[in-house]
């Protein structure tokens, strides 16, 4: 498959993402998502974070798999997830669940640096692998129990977790700085949501859920 190919691909799948954002608005309270982020939906090459034998579907609107039960979320929720951070140029963004590395390419792009953990070392390993191939300098990489966050690069601006807890980890919620967002997926495997956490100056908290959604579940070490 060709460059065109996949552009043309990337293209297409921007038009959906538009389309499932325009109907989200009234649950998630934005008609659309920011032309900062569409650029990146648009940019970022997918099918560079799929394994090979998926490479053609890498622009469906679907998860895929990646390996040890772990999938790499559909576009649209990528997209969300994203836009709902509200990211700016000089953000510090923890991103919990590494995956193959697709969602910290597109943080990437949008802020200075991204810190992201995978307690997967195998996926941690190709990822990097991938991201490095790529040209990206600005990712720092841990392999470990994600849902303790990175105490030694805390506190972030924002943070975005790609696996679901049962709850929110209170390790996380410590280390998100005041005026803060985080975006994550929380709660049994049949009954998750989409949470917006965002923190006050003052340091206080409110949780905002979005939509159902299913997700992997959030491996610890515990």
């Amino acid at each position: 498959m060709s460059d065109a190919y996949f552009s043309e691909a990337r293209e297409e799948m921007a038009g959906i993402i538009a389309a499932y954002a325009e109907m989200s608005a009234d649950r998630v309270g934005r008609p659309a998502f920011s032309e900062r982020v569409m650029a990146v939906m648009r940019k970022v090459p997918r099918h560079e974070f799929v394994p090979a034998e998926l490479r053609h579907l890498a622009y469906i609107d679907s998860p895929l798999p990646i390996g040890y039960e772990k999938t790499i979320s559909q576009p649209f929720i990528v997209a969300l997830m994203t836009d709902m951070l509200d990211l700016q140029p000089e953000d510090k963004v923890l991103e919990v669940g590494t995956g193959l590395g697709y969602q910290s390419a597109i943080l990437a792009e949008l802020v200075k640096t991204v810190f992201t953990v995978e307690i997967i070392e195998e996926l941690a390993a190709d990822a990097r692998k991938r991201l490095t191939r790529l040209g990206y300098k600005n990712i720092e990489y841990k392999i470990g129990d994600g849902s303790a966050g990175w105490v030694q690069q805390a506190p972030f601006d924002k943070m975005i977790v790609t696996a679901a807890p049962d709850l929110i980890p209170a390790s996380l919620l410590t280390q998100l700085k005041p005026s803060g967002r985080m975006i994550i997926p929380a709660g049994i495997e049949d009954a998750q949501q989409l949470l917006l956490v965002e923190k006050d100056a003052g340091g206080r908290t409110r949780t905002k859920e979005l939509i159902p959604v299913r997700f992997s579940t959030l491996v610890t070490s515990n």
